[in-house]
């Protein structure tokens, strides 16, 4: 029974974290009738969104705790699958040729998309940064964890101007940038100091089991950069959600 239900989250989390498009078959939203409050009775694919460790949430109160490094080895790779999924801007990474991997202590992670929320979903001691971006890995058994990086107004990123530059302002299908490589390297902090709790993906199915990296120190966007992503999602958020009980720790 715990196989069989291990097999249905990681198909769900799989749905949402890796697949090319990620397409509903129920339709949500961030706000009125199928917004977040309303998402859990929206299908019953989305029962988890009532569950007791869902993500985001307002980070305080956090333990300080021995940590093992994050160590992320990002590589340089055509921007082969850009796409608008209706809710925010995503970039994907697919099969034999993407080898972008998280390693934590001897645990490896294959990085399996990264894309935007306005303002940041997390909240650190009730202060909201201007966006986040988060990156998605899985292990080889399914488990995935997310890396929050905060995002704050200040110099652009060369990462983001890359994306944006070729932006797709209408929801479609992914495709293929000629010409371009990014390297996710570039959204990350000099220092990878982190929070860390257990949490859920941030959208519906909003699977849980989800081990979430929300790193300390922001990195800087440009405000014409955040007006940019303004202009086609200016609220892409949920709602932060109650701990219930759990721990957050932070690195010494």
């Amino acid at each position: 029974m715990r196989k069989t239900i291990f097999i249905f989250l990681a198909f769900a989390a799989l749905f949402v974290i890796g697949t090319p498009r990620a397409q509903w078959k129920t339709p949500w939203s961030y706000e009125g009738p199928r917004g977040p409050e309303h998402w859990a009775a929206l299908d019953p694919a989305y029962a988890a969104c009532d569950g007791r460790e869902q993500s985001p949430i307002d980070i305080r109160g956090a333990q300080k705790a021995a940590l093992p490094p994050l160590r992320f080895e990002y590589k340089n790779n055509p921007l082969k699958y850009l796409f608008n999924n209706g809710k925010t801007i995503r970039v994907n990474y697919h099969g034999a040729d993407n080898d972008n991997l998280l390693i934590v202590g001897d645990e490896r992670y294959q990085l399996t998309q990264f894309h935007f929320h306005r303002p940041a979903e997390e909240l650190v001691n009730g202060k909201q940064y201007d966006m986040v971006a988060h990156l998605m890995h899985q292990r080889s058994d399914g488990k995935v964890v997310g890396v929050a990086v905060l995002l704050k107004t200040g110099a652009a990123n060369s990462l983001v101007q890359q994306i944006w530059d070729h932006m797709p302002t209408v929801e479609g299908p992914e495709h293929e940038i000629p010409g371009v490589q990014v390297n996710p390297a570039a959204l990350l902090p000099e220092s990878l100091s982190y929070y860390t709790y257990r949490g859920s993906l941030t959208a519906p199915p909003c699977t849980e089991g989800v081990t979430w990296f929300v790193m300390k120190t922001p990195v800087s966007v440009s405000s014409a950069q955040i007006n940019a992503f303004a202009a086609l999602y200016p609220h892409d958020v949920r709602p932060p959600q109650p701990l219930n009980g759990r721990i957050i720790q932070e690195g010494q």
